[in-house]
């Protein structure tokens, strides 16, 4: 399959999320609900209460999802963690697994050995509609954020 047909195919899924958003309901939609409509997570933390299902739309998407499901496995929260309210709480000598466990996995990870660092980009959508990178810099050895920020997206052509 080529790259080109590749990234078609996962724009179409991106394009797919509203709906599948709308055909959960917080309280009412099991795990199984979600898995029928998501799919499989990228990856499933424990959370007080219950499971977080981390679904990742990095990187040719501007979204990553967390859906919540209780103790009593229903869904209880569904939120798109890409947001300034997220990354605003991406503060300095946070650890790695603190920031996918907030953001989702990153859509590029560079590091830069010289220097001892490694960048975590995620593409996100400003609103109304900015295309946009937040950049993570942690240490390379720690895995700790030095210093956070959102720059415009430069992959994306302007309108």
């Amino acid at each position: 399959m080529t790259a080109g047909l590749w990234a078609g195919l996962l724009a179409l899924l991106g394009a797919c999320d509203p709906q599948r958003i709308r055909e959960l309901e917080e309280g009412v939609s099991t795990e199984a609900d979600v898995r029928a409509r998501f799919g499989e997570p990228e990856r499933v933390w424990d959370v007080p209460g219950g499971r977080m299902l981390e679904y990742n739309r990095q990187p040719q998407g501007q979204k990553n999802y967390m859906i919540t499901i209780g103790p009593d496995g229903k869904m209880s929260a569904l939120r798109q963690v890409l947001t300034p309210q997220n990354f605003a709480q991406v503060q300095p000598g946070m650890s790695a697994e603190e920031l996918r466990r907030l953001l989702g996995k990153p859509a590029k990870r560079t590091p830069y050995r010289m220097r001892g660092e490694v960048e975590w980009d995620w593409r996100w959508l400003q609103p109304p509609n900015s295309a946009m990178v937040f950049t993570a810099v942690l240490d390379l050895d720690e895995e700790r954020v030095i210093r956070s920020g959102s720059t415009p997206d430069r992959s994306v052509e302007a309108p």
